[in-house]
């Protein structure tokens, strides 16, 4: 974390400074892992949905990292010097900082961030590994953790919390103003950059990908199990863990163009043409089989329960759904729905479409309504919560639903009845959660 920029104390102050903490230092220049064991397991009671995390690191010690550093496969760095002219306390600190770069995949995320803007040399590598550093050190101690001296915060800069490292790196350049972090060093773990004192993919001790997939999965089971005691960046990394950013405006659009050109979506009898087996029957026509583009239904959940942000982003995928079957606007009538169905409007632009609604929520008058229609539609694309009842029977054509994702620890949906949940979406729906 920080380097000290005072030089190596004298022999006699580490020793008296070890005896006030009640260590007993080892001889001069070796790692004392007592203390470092010490401080980690203060770590780990101050911090336990952590402690799965700290335990999975191997410590290696080195005296060519500044201060203590982790590489991409789960090894901590750590200096002698170091670990002797700092409290227990900040110690711990450490601990959770260096961690904490792992478990948020800085190195993977560094990569990428590198390919993606063309990002090269160390000295951009140095810029991520400061901004992994405000992403992890704006709400990472206090609480029984001590925040170790020199630790970089973005408020050097003037920079606002709460921002993520791709976020950091857009607002800020080297510069002097940060000629005090020149010597920040904390590893491939950070920043994605190999050092030459590590011990690479091959070495010993290193963690598997599916070993250090194992570690965070186990980690955001302990925060999200008790999720008022991490803050909020780990509750919102804990979020991203269980279920991680989907491409669904991709996943939506693919589902609704198989949905329309799957066999018998579209298809009907036509004596347009005749049927080239009308020759084996002299004097009789026969209606050819002929596709025509598919009508496409979307049923959008207006109740109160949907957001009007949400509302916003199903008109948005309204016009999404017409292109994905081939921009017949025609084609594509859209519902809008609460504890009743209200008027059909066929597809003209996404922004003239009124949304009336704001009550309850049953969206099986708004099947019931679309299947009644005069064209009766080949694809049904619900846009809702989920807070709904579901059709008992499936519909004679394909579903896809576009489901408003609702976290389950936001209470009951019933007031009259607080074990109430209700159901998901019915097996013979195609589900694609929409949002992040």
């Amino acid at each position: 974390m920080n380097a000290d920029t005072r030089g190596e104390r004298e022999a006699g102050t580490v020793d008296t400074a070890a005896r006030e903490d009640g260590w007993t230092p080892g001889p001069p220049g070796t790692l004392d892992l007592d203390k470092l064991f010490a401080a980690r397991l203060h770590a780990a009671r101050v911090r336990p949905y952590l402690a799965t995390a700290l335990f999975a690191l191997h410590t290696v010690e080195s005296r060519q990292v500044p201060t203590m550093a982790v590489d991409r496969h789960w090894r901590c760095y750590v200096s002698p010097a170091f670990v002797d002219r700092t409290p227990v306390e900040e110690l711990a600190g450490v601990w959770v900082h260096e961690v904490s770069h792992l478990l948020r995949d800085h190195h993977g995320r560094g990569d990428r961030v590198a390919r993606q803007r063309g990002l090269t040399g160390p000295g951009e590598r140095l810029r991520m590994n400061i901004a992994a550093d405000f992403e992890i050190n704006d709400d990472v101690f206090g609480d029984g953790l001590l925040r170790p001296e020199g630790a970089a915060l973005p408020e050097l800069l003037g920079l606002p919390g709460g921002q993520l490292m791709e976020d950091y790196l857009r607002m800020f350049r080297l510069g002097p103003r940060l000629k005090d972090l020149a010597w920040l060093d904390c590893g491939s773990g950070a920043d994605g950059r190999e050092r030459a004192w590590e011990l690479g993919p091959y070495g010993a001790h290193g963690l598997s990908e599916q070993q250090r997939d194992a570690v965070r999965f186990r980690v955001a089971q302990g925060i999200t199990g008790r999720p008022g005691s991490a803050p909020r960046g780990w509750r919102r990394w804990a979020e991203e863990a269980f279920h991680p950013p989907q491409p669904w405006r991709e996943l939506l659009g693919a589902a609704v163009r198989s949905a329309a050109s799957a066999p018998g979506a579209g298809e009907d009898y036509s004596y347009g043409r005749p049927a080239r087996r009308s020759c084996a029957l002299p004097g009789v026509v026969l209606p050819s089989l002929r596709r025509r583009p598919p009508r496409v239904s979307v049923i959008i959940d207006t109740s109160g329960s949907v957001s009007d942000s949400e509302l916003g982003s199903a008109l948005v995928e309204v016009a999404a759904i017409s292109r994905a079957v081939g921009g017949r606007r025609d084609l594509v009538s859209v519902l809008s729905c609460d504890a009743s169905a209200q008027v059909v409007h066929p597809l003209c632009k996404g922004e003239g479409i009124p949304l009336m609604g704001g009550g309850g929520t049953d969206l099986r008058s708004g099947f019931a309504r679309a299947l009644r229609a005069q064209a009766r539609p080949d694809v049904i694309v619900v846009l809702t919560d989920g807070q709904t009842p579901w059709p008992s029977a499936q519909p004679p054509c394909r579903t896809v639903v576009g489901l408003f994702p609702r976290p389950l620890s936001a209470g009951s949906w019933d007031e009259d009845d607080p074990d109430y949940v209700p159901d998901g979406p019915p097996a013979w729906a195609r589900v694609v959660e929409i949002g992040g």
